[in-house]
C-alpha cells in the first residue's frame, strides 16, 4: 500500500522478459528484409528458366554450381551490408569520394541500363504465367502487373511495403517449388551425387549464363541500399550483416528445387524444354493441372518479384548517380523506378520477348561495369578509414578475391561470345 492509499501494480518480471524478447525477436525478422528483397530479384524468370533446362539435359548433374554460385553472392552481399551499417551515405556517394563523380555515374547508368534492358524479360514472364493459368491475352496481364507494380510506388512507406510484398511472394514461391518437388519424389542419392563437381558435354555454356546471373554483384550491392532503408527505420535494431545470409540460402534453395524436380521428372523422359512455361507444361501429364498451376504460381512470383525489385534496383542507383539520393522516399528516385517498368511493359508488349539488340546491349554494359563495381565494392571494405571494425576479415578477403576472379572469367567469357563468336 503506497502512502497515498493507492495500490501500485508492478508487471512481472517473466512478463516484462517475454515482451523484451518478443520484441527482439520481430526486430531480428525485420532486420532479413533487404536480404530476402535482394534473392527476391535475383530470382527472376531467367534463373528458373535456366535452372529447369539444366536439369532437363543433364540431370542432377549441375546442382554443385549452384552451391558454388551461393557461396560467392553470400559473401559479396554480406560485404555490401557491412558497408551499409558502417556508413551513413550511399556506396555511390562513398565510390565518389574515393575516386571522383565519373566513377559514380558510370555506374549507376550502367546498372540503369542493364535492369532496363532486362526489364522487359519480367514482365513477359508475369504477363505469361497469367496467361497460361487463365487462357486470356498475355498483354492484358502485362498492363495489369506494371500498373500494380507503379502504384506501389505512391504508398508512402515504399520501402515497407516492397518488404512485405517480396516476403510474399517468396513464401508462395517455396510453397509452389517445394510441393512440385515432394510430388516428383527425387531421388537421395541423385541430389547428393549431383553436389559432387561435374562437367558433363555441353553443359559449359548453361554452367556460365547461371553462375553470371545467380552470382549478381548488381544485385548484391543493392544490399547497402537496402540495409541502409532498413537502417532509417529501425536505427534501434543492431546489424551485423549476416541477416543476409538466410535470404541467400533461399535463393540457393529455389534454384536447386526448380532443377531437381526438371532432373527427377523431364529428364528421364528426354524431354527437352527452352523456355520455364514449357517446364510447367511438360509436368501436366506427368501431374495433372494442379502440379502445372503450382510451378506457374511459383514461375508468377519469380517474375513480377523481379519485375519489382529490378526496377527498385535500377531507379535507385540512378538517383543515387544523378545526385537525388539513394533513398526509395526521393520522388526522382521513385520516378526512375516508373520509368524501368514503363521501359519494360512497353518492350514486352511491342516485341512479345526480349528483342536481340537489348540483350546484347545489357551483355555489353555488364561486361565493362560488373567487374569494376565488385573491385570496388571489395576495395570499400577493405578501407579502414570508412569500414572501422566492421572492415574485411582475411577469409572474406580470400572468397572475396576468388570472387573477383571468377568475375572477371565470366567478364571475358562473355565478351569472346558477344564480339568473337
Amino acid at each position: 500500500m503506497s502512502s497515498t492509499g493507492t495500490t501500485t501494480e508492478k508487471t512481472p518480471v517473466h512478463t516484462q522478459n517475454g515482451v523484451q524478447k518478443g520484441k527482439q525477436y520481430k526486430a531480428w525478422l525485420q532486420s532479413l528484409g533487404p536480404g530476402l528483397i535482394t534473392a527476391a530479384l535475383v530470382f527472376g524468370p531467367s534463373k528458373v528458366t535456366i535452372a529447369s533446362i539444366m536439369g532437363a539435359s543433364y540431370g542432377f548433374s549441375l546442382l554443385w554450381i549452384v552451391a558454388v554460385a551461393i557461396f560467392f553472392m553470400i559473401i559479396f552481399t554480406t560485404m555490401a551490408a557491412r558497408v551499409g551499417i558502417a556508413t551513413n551515405e550511399s556506396l555511390l556517394s562513398t565510390i565518389s569520394r574515393k575516386w571522383g563523380t565519373p566513377a559514380r555515374i558510370a555506374i549507376g547508368v550502367g546498372v540503369f541500363l542493364v535492369t532496363a534492358s532486362f526489364q522487359a524479360g519480367n514482365s513477359i514472364g508475369a504477363g505469361i504465367t497469367l496467361a497460361e493459368a487463365t487462357h486470356t491475352n498475355k498483354t492484358v496481364w502485362i498492363l495489369l502487373c506494371n500498373v500494380a507494380g507503379i502504384s506501389i510506388l505512391f504508398f508512402r512507406a515504399f520501402y515497407k511495403m516492397l518488404e512485405k510484398i517480396m516476403i510474399a511472394l517468396i513464401i508462395m514461391m517455396l510453397f509452389a517449388f517445394i510441393v512440385t518437388m515432394v510430388l516428383s519424389h527425387p531421388p537421395v542419392a541423385g541430389i547428393a551425387s549431383g553436389f559432387v563437381p561435374s562437367a558433363p558435354a555441353g553443359s559449359q555454356k548453361l554452367v556460365i549464363a547461371f553462375m553470371a546471373s545467380c552470382f549478381s554483384i548488381v544485385g548484391a550491392i543493392y544490399q547497402s541500399y537496402l540495409v541502409q532503408e532498413r537502417k532509417r527505420i529501425r536505427p534501434d535494431v543492431k546489424q551485423t550483416g549476416k541477416e543476409t545470409l538466410p535470404g541467400m540460402l533461399i535463393l540457393g534453395f529455389m534454384s536447386a528445387t526448380v532443377m531437381i524436380c526438371a532432373a527427377t521428372v523431364l529428364h528421364p523422359a528426354g524431354i527437352k524444354i527452352s523456355t520455364a512455361t514449357d517446364m510447367a507444361i511438360a509436368l501436366e501429364p506427368v501431374f495433372g493441372n494442379a502440379a502445372s498451376a503450382l510451378f506457374l504460381i511459383g514461375l508468377f512470383g519469380a517474375s513480377f518479384s523481379s519485375l519489382l525489385g529490378n526496377a527498385a534496383l535500377g531507379g535507385t542507383l540512378l538517383g543515387d548517380a544523378l545526385g537525388y539520393g539513394g533513398q526509395l522516399s526521393s520522388k526522382m528516385v521513385r520516378t526512375f523506378i516508373a520509368v524501368i517498368m514503363l521501359i519494360g511493359a512497353g518492350v514486352a508488349i511491342t516485341f512479345g520477348k526480349l528483342p536481340l539488340e537489348l540483350i546484347v546491349l545489357a551483355q555489353a554494359v555488364t561486361i565493362f561495369i560488373v567487374p569494376f563495381i565488385g573491385i570496388a565494392l571489395f576495395l570499400v571494405a577493405n578501407d579502414a578509414s570508412i569500414m572501422g571494425p566492421m572492415k574485411n576479415k582475411t577469409f572474406t578477403n580470400i572468397a572475396g578475391a576468388a570472387g573477383l576472379i571468377v568475375m572477371l572469367l565470366l567478364a571475358i567469357s562473355n565478351a569472346i561470345t558477344l564480339f568473337f563468336s
